[in-house]
Order: C-alpha cells, then structure tokens, then sequence
C-alpha cells in the first residue's frame, strides 16, 4: 500500500472530535424505534389468514434476543457518537448482520418442524431497523471516500455473502422465500426480461441521445427545441405512457409486414421497451448538452491551435471530458428505468413487475417484497457500479485538463 492509501486508510479509523453526532442520533434513535416500540415480524398460520405481529424478545428464542439486545445496545450509542467514518461503517455493517442473522433465527424458532403452510414475515420494525443500519453503514462508507475498486469490492462482497446465505437455506422459512419457492422455474427468467427491458431501452436510449446532443450543441435553438421535444415526454405519467402505447403498436404488428414477428404488439414487451426508451431520452442528451457546455473555452482554443478539425477537438477533447456527466446521465436513467420496468409487468412484457402487481391482486404483501427486492437490489447495485465507472472517467478527465 502506498503511503497516500495507508494514510487514508489511517484516517477512516481516526478518533473525531467528541461529542454527539446529529445523523448518527437520528439513526440510533429510529435503531432503537424499530426494535423496541415496533413488531419484528408476523407470523400467520398459512399465506391469506391474519398474521400475529411479535416483537423480538417474543419471536426469537432467549439466547438470540439477548445477542441481538447487547449487540444493539453497544451499537446504537456509538452511531450517535462523533466516531470515525470506519467506525461508523463497521458498527452498521454489524447490525446489519445481526439483523440478517435475527430474521432467520426468528423463522426458525417460530416455524414448526415439517409446517409447510406457516408464513414467517419481517415486519416494521426488522425494516426499519434494517434500513437504518444499512444507511448508517452506507455514511460510514461514503465519509471514507472509497476508490472505486474498493465501490466495487464491497458491492462483490456484499452480493457474495447474500448468495451464500440464500444457498444455506438459513433463511428458507422466511415466507418471501416460500412465495420463491413455487415460481422458482419462472423468476429466472423474469429477472432476465427485467434486466434485459432496462438495459436495452437505455442502450437504445444513448445510440440516439448522445448523437442527436452533438448534432444540436453547436445551435442553440436546435438544442432547445430538442430538449424540450423530449421534456414534453417526462410530463406523461408512466401508466398513461404505457396505455397510449397499446393502441399505435397493436395497429402496427397487424399491418406492418413482418412487425409481430419481431414481437411488436399491442400487449408485452414492446409498449414497455419504448415507454423506457422514450422516459431515458431526456436524461442522457440532457448530461450530453451538459457536458460539451463545462468543457472549458481554454482547453478548445488549445485544441484549435495545435491544429485539430472539428471532428478530431469532438472525439480526442470534448468527449472525454465531458464523458463524467454523460455517464451521471446514463447511472440516473439506469437507476430509473429498473424500477420503471416493473409496470412491464401491467402490460404483459414481463419482469419482476409480474410477481408485485399478483401480490397486490392476491393482497400478498411477501409476493410484492418477491419482485419488489431484486429490483431494489439490482437498482442499488447498478448505481454503484457506474459510480465507480463516473469517478475513474473524472480522474481521466482531470488529467487532460490543464
């Protein structure tokens, strides 16, 4: 480790200056709201039936309630504490593995053995205080300013350690993994639809943003009547977009030669894909504009005095700098149309959005959490990733600025 990085790595564990922290009380105060004052999970007899909210001391057997009790009550405290970005960060990542550990100690001990009916869910106060610790950990890790291979490394570590924990079987009596377990042959391939619809409709979404920004940079009222072409479209709310899809594409898979066997319908995957697409548009030629605008005047006027063709400033200059905002452009619409792919689900096109919107039919709360979860996760893990892709195109960038 070179010695910029040891001492960095020095300062996140660096006593700070005493006295109390205001973010770290409010997260120890919702800590100790979610598990002392709200239950932690419901236990029902079977899938519809009414459940029984229990609080922690009741749902978990002795020894594990007083672990969790002890274990929380260091950590609560410390979080409200000035207390170094590590510290913040390991006393979060402890409670939320507490936590983790709690919610499969609690299916187990509340489970009878050979009940395959029972349904074992978190309830407010696991959420809450699984969401508090996770944001505690999430500053803890943000004050630490971390490289991006670290940003990458602790998303593999986290996304390991879930994978294992799912393959142990150590929270199989939780009731969202029951709902799992009877659509186990189909969440494969919905999760693939769902991740398939984001991406493309992004991809798609750059292949003409970008360009069509560089065309209508240079003048400005092209740019403006662009830009405002394509804000009139984020003015339409998501499900009216979706509706007023399923008509023009039905007429165009019936008369266009060659159009429904490409999968062009009314109903599926197509409506979802452009309302995507089109809700994409204006983010990324938005950063585009954005981006060819902070290039500094200096650093053109350096380009065309060395001699370099428009073409050459555009590719070798302006891009490259202007690449970090391209890129914030591409991680907020990502983010947004992984949640958006959800109302496919409405549609026919698929995706996770299928299990929440049967859940909401069959008043299945653990059904919803089963499409709503992967797409939080998957969500959470693509803004990381392409934070950690914007921060080593800044540094590039820095380096060719003078």
């Amino acid at each position: 480790m070179s010695g910029h990085m040891a001492a960095r790595a020095r300062a996140g564990f660096r006593p700070a200056r005493p006295g109390a922290d205001p973010l770290g009380s409010v997260f120890a105060a919702l800590l100790g709201l979610g598990l002392l004052a709200l239950p932690l999970v419901t236990a029902r007899p079977n899938r519809i039936a009414l459940g029984t909210p229990l609080m922690a001391w009741s749902a978990l057997p002795l020894g594990q309630a007083l672990a969790l009790g002890a274990v929380l009550g260091c950590v609560a405290p410390l979080l409200a504490l000035r207390i170094a970005p590590g510290l913040r960060l390991a006393a979060g990542s402890a409670a939320l593995g507490l936590l983790c550990l709690a919610a499969g100690w609690a299916a187990d001990h509340l489970t009878p053995p050979g009940d395959r009916y029972g349904r074992i869910s978190l309830d407010a106060g696991w959420w809450l205080a699984f969401a508090t610790a996770g944001l505690a950990a999430g500053d803890g890790l943000a004050r630490l300013r971390p490289s991006p291979a670290l940003q990458i490394g602790a998303l593999a570590l986290v996304a390991a350690l879930v994978g294992l924990v799912l393959r142990s079987g150590f929270w199989d009596n939780l009731s969202v993994l029951r709902e799992y377990v009877g659509r186990s042959d189909t969440f494969g391939r919905e999760v693939r639809t769902h991740a398939g619809l984001a991406l493309s409709s992004v991809a798609a979404a750059a292949l003409v943003g970008i360009p069509a920004a560089i065309l209508a940079h240079p003048v400005p009222t092209l740019r403006a009547a662009l830009l405002s072409v394509f804000n009139v479209v984020q003015t339409i709310p998501s499900m009216a977009l979706f509706g007023m899809l399923i008509a023009p594409l039905a007429w165009i898979g019936r008369t266009v030669p060659g159009a429904a066997d490409l999968g062009i319908a009314g109903i599926g995957a197509a409506p979802a894909f452009v309302a995507l697409f089109a809700y994409a548009l204006l983010p990324v030629t938005a950063a585009t504009v954005a981006g060819l605008d902070a290039v500094p005047g200096p650093v053109r006027d350096a380009a065309r005095g060395v001699g370099m063709t428009d073409r050459q400033r555009l590719v070798q200059v302006e891009l490259p700098l202007a690449l970090p905002a391209i890129l914030t452009g591409i991680r907020i619409v990502l983010v947004q149309n992984i949640g958006l792919a959800v109302i496919a689900g409405l549609v026919g096109g698929g995706g996770l959005g299928v299990y929440v919107f049967q859940g909401i039919s069959q008043n299945a709360g653990d059904l919803v959490l089963l499409g709503a979860l992967p797409t939080v996760a998957m969500a959470s893990g693509a803004a990381v990733l392409l934070d950690a892709v914007i921060d080593l195109s800044r540094g590039r960038a820095a380096d060719r600025t003078p």
